[in-house]
C-alpha cells in the first residue's frame, strides 16, 4: 500500500514536490551566517508551497538535535484546520539501528531517512519493517544505479538520489529502474547547492522534474544569500515548484551576481 507521505510527494507527471530540510550548520559561502530558529522557518516552509519538511537531526553535520524536530513537529501542528495544514516532517540523519527510528517516531515525526550505501539491502529491508511498525515510512538515499535497485528489491517505496552532482546523472540512477507489478516507487533528487550566488539550483530541479523525478530535495540551497526579499527559502521553494520550462525561462545568473536569478524570482514572487 502507498503511504501517506509517498502519496503526497507523488503529484501528476510534470510537476515536482519540494521536501525543504532544516538545518543550523552550513558548508560553503554565499550562505546565511545565521539560520533563523526552526519555529521561524517551519511556517515559511508550509506557505510556500514545500510538501514536507526534513529536520538534519545530527549535531556534527546539520547542528540540529531532535528538540529541533519536536519544535517543526509542534509548530506543524498548529496549522491543523487550516490551509496549507501541516506538513509532515521527516528527520534526516544516518540511522543504523532500530533506537533511531524509535526516538524518531517519539519525536512525532512521519519518516526517516536510511542511507543503503551505509546498511546494506538487509538492514534497508529490517529498517523499513520497523519503521513501518512504528507509522513511519522511510526514505531510502541512494547514489548509483546498483543501490536504487537493491532498494527497490529491499522494499523502499521511495528513494532519494544523494551525493550526485548535476541532472543528468542523477538521472542515470533511475533510468533503469525495475519495479515490480502493484509496486509504485517515488523518487526524490537531492539538489547540491553550488557554491555562488547564482541560483542555478532552480534550474536544476525543473530538469528533474522534466526527467521525470516526483520531488526535490532542497538543503543548503533554502539559504543562499539570504538577505533579499526574493531570495528567502519561501522563494526558492516557490520557484522550483514552477511551471517554467528551462527552455522559456532561466534562473540562472545573466551576471555574475545572480542578478537574472533574482529578477525572474521577483517575477514568480508578484
Amino acid at each position: 500500500e502507498v503511504g501517506e507521505l509517498q502519496t503526497l510527494l507523488t503529484k501528476r507527471k510534470g510537476t515536482i514536490t519540494v521536501i525543504a530540510e532544516y538545518k543550523r550548520k552550513l558548508d560553503g559561502s554565499g550562505f546565511l551566517a545565521e539560520i533563523p530558529a526552526p519555529e521561524l522557518l517551519s511556517p515559511v516552509f508550509r506557505e510556500f508551497g514545500a510538501a514536507a519538511v526534513a529536520v538534519l537531526a545530527d549535531d556534527r553535520t546539520g547542528g540540529c538535535s531532535y528538540d529541533d524536530v519536536v519544535v517543526m513537529v509542534e509548530e506543524q501542528q498548529e496549522a491543523m484546520g487550516e490551509v496549507p495544514g501541516p506538513l509532515p516532517v521527516i528527520s534526516s540523519e544516518m540511522i543504523v539501528d532500530e533506537i533511531q527510528i524509535a526516538q524518531a517516531a517519539d519525536a512525532g515525526v512521519k519518516a526517516v531517512t536510511v542511507t543503503y550505501g551505509v546498511v546494506g539491502a538487509e538492514k534497508v529491508t529490517q529498517f523499513i519493517k520497523d519503521a513501518k511498525a512504528l507509522g513511519l515510512e522511510v526514505i531510502v538515499n541512494v547514489g548509483s544505479a546498483e543501490e536504487a535497485q537493491g532498494a527497490v528489491d529491499a522494499g523502499a517505496s521511495i528513494i532519494s538520489v544523494c551525493g550526485v552532482d548535476g541532472a543528468d546523472n542523477k538521472y542515470e540512477v533511475i533510468e533503469s529502474l525495475s519495479v515490480p507489478e502493484g509496486r509504485s516507487v517515488c523518487t526524490i533528487a537531492n539538489i547540491l547547492a553550488k557554491d555562488n550566488k547564482a541560483l542555478e539550483e532552480v534550474e536544476e530541479a525543473w530538469v528533474c522534474r522534466d526527467k521525470g523525478f516526483n520531488c526535490v530535495w532542497v538543503s543548503d540551497a533554502l539559504y543562499k544569500s539570504g538577505n533579499d526579499p526574493v531570495e528567502h527559502p519561501g522563494a526558492i521553494i516557490n520557484s522550483m515548484k514552477a511551471k517554467s520550462s528551462v527552455k522559456y525561462a532561466s534562473p540562472k545568473a545573466r551576471s555574475g551576481k545572480g542578478e537574472g536569478a533574482r529578477e525572474y524570482l521577483g517575477d514568480i514572487m508578484m
